[in-house]
C-alpha cells in the first residue's frame, strides 16, 4: 500500500521495483491532480524514473491509470473484507454486531488515504475517465466488497435478518453506515460522530430488514 504524502519515491532496483515505484507515484499524482491533469511527466518525476521507463511498462496514461486503480482497489478491498470477516463471522447480538462492524468499516484507515483521494478525483471527473477503468475498479473493489458483505448478511438470517436480496441489503447497509461521512470536510470525523452516524444508520437498516 502506498504511503500518504507527496514525498518523491525512491525507485527500487529491477523491473518489478521500478514498476511498483511508478504505481505508487501514479496513485499519489492521480489522487492529488486527478486523471485529466495528472501527467506522465509528473508521475515520472515522483517515481524517480524517466518517462521512457513508464512507457516501457504501460502503453499510455489510460493503461497506467487503469492498473493503478485496479491494484489500489484490490488492496483496499482486502482491508475492508478483513473487517467484514472479523466483525460479522460470529454475531450473537444483531444490532450490536452491525454497529461494531459499521464503526470499523467507516473509521479512516491511514493505509487507504491515497486510494480514497483518487476515488474523490474519479467522482469529480468521471465523464473524462475511460469507462473500462471505471468498470475494472468497480469489479475488483466495491463489487467484491459488496459480495463479501452480502455473504455475511445472508448468514445473519438466523438472528432475524430478512435478506431476500443479499447484495442489495449489503449496498443499503454500507450506504447507511457511511451516510455521515462528508468526503470534502477539512477534518476527519470524531469517534463520537462516527458512533452516532453508524448507530442511526444500523437502526434505519434494521427497520427495513429485521423480521
Amino acid at each position: 500500500m502506498a504511503r500518504s504524502g507527496t514525498a518523491r519515491a525512491r525507485p527500487l532496483g529491477g523491473l518489478a521495483g521500478k514498476r511498483q515505484a511508478i504505481l505508487d507515484a501514479g496513485l499519489r499524482v492521480f489522487g492529488r491532480d486527478g486523471y485529466t491533469r495528472g501527467s506522465i511527466d509528473t508521475i515520472a518525476a515522483e517515481a524517480g524514473v524517466s518517462t521512457r521507463t513508464i512507457y516501457n511498462h504501460f502503453h499510455d496514461k489510460a493503461h497506467l491509470f487503469r492498473t493503478v486503480i485496479q491494484e489500489s482497489a484490490s488492496r483496499v478491498a482486502g482491508i475492508q473484507i478483513a473487517i467484514i470477516d472479523r466483525h460479522l463471522t460470529e454475531v450473537t447480538d444483531l444490532e450490536a454486531g452491525l454497529v461494531e462492524f459499521g464503526r470499523a468499516f467507516v473509521t479512516p484507515v491511514p493505509e487507504t488515504a491515497d486510494h480514497f483521494a483518487m476515488v474523490r478525483q474519479i467522482n469529480a471527473e468521471v465523464g473524462h475517465i475511460p469507462q473500462e477503468a471505471i468498470d475494472a475498479w468497480h469489479e475488483v473493489g466495491p463489487l467484491r466488497v459488496r459480495r463479501a458483505l452480502a455473504e455475511r448478511l445472508r448468514g445473519l438470517s438466523t438472528l432475524g435478518l430478512r435478506v431476500d436480496d443479499p447484495e442489495r441489503a449489503a449496498l443499503h447497509l454500507s450506504l447507511l453506515v457511511s451516510a455521515g461521512n462528508v468526503p470534502y470536510r477539512a477534518t476527519a470525523p470524531t469517534a463520537a460522530e462516527i458512533d452516532d452516524h453508524v448507530t442511526s444508520g444500523v437502526r434505519a437498516f434494521l427497520h427495513g430488514y429485521r423480521r
